[in-house]
Formats: structure tokens, C-alpha cells, sequence
């Protein structure tokens, strides 16, 4: 894919407009209506000239996503189907006043309007997945392709557009495994955290891993202080590598170790997410593996009823089961929640519509 004008820095920018004999203070003008404004069209700019806004057009063509299908569900949670410029579809869900981000709970931060709702937005970091994780509707569709870092932060100024209000949080776990793409995401996220961009804290941006341990180390590298997200499934390596197969070659020991290293660089909790299946991870061993494999680090543990999947043959574990694991964990000094699944309605576990449009 050719290169964006959305990816290029202030310098570049003024390079170009330079470049048309123009002067360099145009490169702030386009810099704030393609990432203040978040522009689809160069006409959109009013005070930029008209003959460099036909250069641009020429020579570096504006490429927006367009929502193909929006789903509402009774909820108030919208699922939209996202065309992207070849073509490709990717899903993506905003969730109004959802405790914090998808991940785990945080409280609003200054930039955020006590007095509204707060507007949280799941996004992809693929098309398709490669992970094929067995109880994963994306997962059966194997992997197109990453997505570019224009195509990331586009999903959440569409679902912006949409609710008529600003994006809170943001949590990168929607299609894809955002690991796999890492530049890409980093790059997205850095975006939505800029003062000159969407300015969502960093505290409220969440990347979810399937726990890819090269990833976890570089990103307890970084200097931002996003989130992080790991989706555990089973603390029994067999049950673990049946559930997550493409896993396999990187234990949980190596897993362990790995966010023992996050702990330690960022002093900050990580959310361990836990699909609560019935009859294959939600027994009293498997629960008293998970508190061992916790234990001693800084985390919350996030349980998720499954959103069951047109013909798969996973089942969500009882209420009473999922409760009583809470209730266990948060007795064992592991802090624990039981997020309240939504967008049921609506086809809304991740790659249910688009493998149902694709």
C-alpha cells in the first residue's frame, strides 16, 4: 500500500508544501485538519488554497473508511461492518458507559465530561486472524492481512462520528492479534493519544495480546503509559494449547516470565482475560491453576461469559459458576471481575458479522 499523508510528521509535511512553493507554516494547517479535524476530504480545508489542495489530491489522494453495516443493539452498543479502501472488512464496536475500557476498570481522567456517558471503542488490528483460537469466530477465517495505522485510528474516528461524541477509551481487541502488527499499532495509538490528534490518555488505551511474548517485552519498553491486556483462557498448558493452538510454542512458563518483565518496567496491573467455557476450563483445578499462575504479580482478572457463536460447539459456563470463581479469586488477594457481555443481539462477538458479509 502506498504511503498516507496521515503518516508523515510535521517536517514532511512542510517538505512537501514547500516542495509546491508554498510556504512551510502550511504544513501546521494540514497537520491539524488531518489529525485535529480528522478531514476525509481535502475540500474540508477551508484555509488551505485551492491549487495546493488540487496538488494534494493528485499527488497524495485522501483514502477514508466507510461503515458498510451499523448494528444497534438493545443495549445502546453499536457493531459496525468497516469497508476499507481495497475493499477489505473489518468490525469494530462502541459501547457507551461500560465500566472504563473492555479491559478493566479505570476512573475518568481530566479530559473527560462527568456529565456524559462515556464512549468506549473496540477495534481491529487485522483483517482476519492467524491466532486460530478454536472458540474465536475471526479465528476461522485465517488471516488477509495488517492494517495500517490510518485504517486503526479511522474506526474510531467513524464511531466518534457516529455517537456525536468524543472517544474515552480505546482497547485493541477486536480482529487480529495487534502484536503481529506491531508498528502499525503503536503508531495508531500514538495518534490517539496525541494532544494533536484524539487525545485519549494513555491510561485508557489497552492493547490485548493472545500473549505474544516478544511483543510484552517491547512493549514494557515503551514510554507511554498504555495498557496492557492478556487473553489467559486456561492456566493448564494442555487445556491452553488445545484452546489457543498457535500458542503452543510459547508456554506459560515463557508467558509468565514475560509479564513478570512488564510488572517490573511499568509498575502497572495487567488485565487477564478469561473466557469462562463450560465443561473445558471453569473446573475447581483449572481455577486453582489460574490463582497460582497470578499469583505475585500485579493483575485484575476480567471473567467473560463466552458469546456464543453459530456452530460452535462451546458452551458459556453457569452464572453461578462464574461468580463463585470471582468470589475465589478475590479471596485469594487476585482482584476479579465478570464482565457483563453486550452486543448479543447483534452478532456481537468478534468476526461474527464480518465472516457472515465476507
Amino acid at each position: 500500500m502506498t504511503t498516507s499523508i496521515r503518516s508523515l510528521d510535521m517536517e514532511a509535511l512542510a517538505d512537501i508544501v514547500e516542495g509546491y512553493g508554498q510556504p512551510r507554516y502550511r504544513a501546521k494547517q494540514l497537520h491539524e485538519w488531518l489529525h485535529t479535524h480528522n478531514v476525509s476530504s481535502y475540500d474540508e480545508m477551508t484555509n488551505v488554497p485551492k491549487s495546493l489542495r488540487e496538488k494534494l489530491i493528485e499527488d497524495w489522494p485522501l483514502t477514508t473508511s466507510i461503515v458498510t453495516e451499523r448494528l444497534e443493539s438493545s443495549d445502546g452498543s453499536r457493531k459496525y461492518l468497516i469497508e476499507l479502501s481495497d475493499g477489505a472488512l473489518v468490525e469494530a464496536v462502541g459501547i457507551v458507559d461500560d465500566d472504563g475500557d473492555l479491559a478493566s476498570p479505570e476512573p475518568k481522567d481530566d479530559k473527560q465530561d462527568a456529565s456524559r456517558p462515556r464512549l468506549t471503542v473496540c477495534a481491529s488490528s487485522q483483517v482476519g486472524c492467524a491466532m486460530g483460537c478454536a472458540f474465536c469466530a475471526t479465528g476461522s477465517q485465517g488471516l488477509e492481512r495488517n492494517l495500517t495505522a490510518d485504517e486503526i485510528v479511522d474506526q474510531i474516528i467513524c464511531i466518534g462520528k457516529d455517537f456525536g461524541t468524543r472517544v474515552d477509551n480505546v482497547v485493541m481487541m477486536g480482529q487480529g492479534e495487534p502484536f503481529q502488527n506491531y508498528d502499525a499499532v503503536i503508531e495508531a495509538i500514538r495518534r490517539m493519544n496525541s494532544d494533536k490528534g484524539l487525545g485519549i490518555g494513555a491510561r485508557h488505551i489497552t492493547i490485548s495480546t493472545a500473549g505474544i511474548t516478544d511483543g510484552i517485552y517491547r512493549f514494557a519498553e515503551e514510554p507511554e503509559q498504555f495498557r496492557l491486556a492478556v487473553s489467559l483462557h486456561s492456566a493448564d498448558q494442555a487445556t491452553r494449547n488445545d484452546l489457543m493452538p498457535r500458542l503452543s510454542g510459547q508456554p506459560l512458563r515463557k508467558l509468565r516470565k514475560a509479564l513478570e518483565f512488564y510488572d517490573e518496567e511499568k509498575g502497572r496491573r495487567i488485565t487477564v482475560e478469561y473466557m469462562m467455557l463450560e465443561g473445558v476450563n471453569d473446573s475447581n483445578e483449572q481455577l486453582a491453576q489460574l490463582i497460582d499462575f497470578c499469583r505475585g504479580m500485579r493483575v485484575h482478572v476480567n471473567l467473560l461469559p463466552f458469546n456464543a457463536i453459530e456452530g460452535s460447539s462451546f458452551k458459556p459456563s453457569r452464572h453461578k459458576t462464574i461468580s463463585e470463581w470471582a468470589r475465589k479469586l478475590s479471596e485469594s488477594g487476585i482482584p476479579a471481575s465478570i464482565r457483563h457481555s453486550k452486543g448479543q443481539d447483534i452478532a456481537g462477538a468478534c468476526g461474527q458479522l464480518a465472516g457472515k458479509r465476507g
